[in-house]
């Protein structure tokens, strides 16, 4: 039996699996959606709601965001380079039409390091002219698991390689 996480000598994480989202593409209303009432570990997801589905798609002030090929392979490439150039470890990255999966080791904080993947890939998309708005693309937030152990990261590698 693996000694639980909160037991562990240095209370460091192997890794983070971080999930983010197109702007637009999820939002409350849509079955298992999470909201800041239900956002607690265990906490039941959401269920389909159809009235607040509409009040949140007309509350956007953009269009939902879905990349291209050329859009996802310039965020993927953003996200490589910025791992490099931090020394942060890259396990994986699968950029998706609407979100982005990464598994990476990093000694910083996951809502850092997910939002440095967001500025950079935004900041490379511009640069390429694949993203024109003045908003940015990307949702507010995102998932950030932690992973304590080689059974969980080699979990979330696989998650993201062959489980989209």
């Amino acid at each position: 039996m693996s000694t639980p996480p909160e037991f562990r000598e240095d209370h460091t994480p192997y890794g983070y699996l971080i999930t983010f989202r197109t702007y637009g593409t999820w939002l409350h209303g849509t079955e298992g959606s999470v909201d800041r009432f239900h956002n607690m570990y265990g906490t039941p997801a959401l269920r389909a709601d159809a009235a607040r589905w509409r009040y949140n798609r007309r509350a956007l002030k953009q269009a939902p965001v879905y990349f291209d090929r050329k859009q996802r392979s310039r965020v993927e490439e953003a996200i490589k380079d910025t791992c490099d150039i931090r020394k942060w470890s890259l396990w994986v990255v699968n950029v998706r039409t609407n979100h982005v999966h990464v598994v990476l080791t990093a000694h910083l904080s996951p809502a850092r390091v997910m939002n440095a993947f967001k500025a950079h890939s935004t900041r490379r998309l511009r640069e390429a002219k694949l993203w024109k708005s003045v908003l940015s693309p990307w949702a507010y937030g995102g998932s950030k698991r932690y992973l304590w152990n080689d059974e969980e990261l080699a979990n979330a590698i696989a998650y993201v390689k062959y489980g989209q």
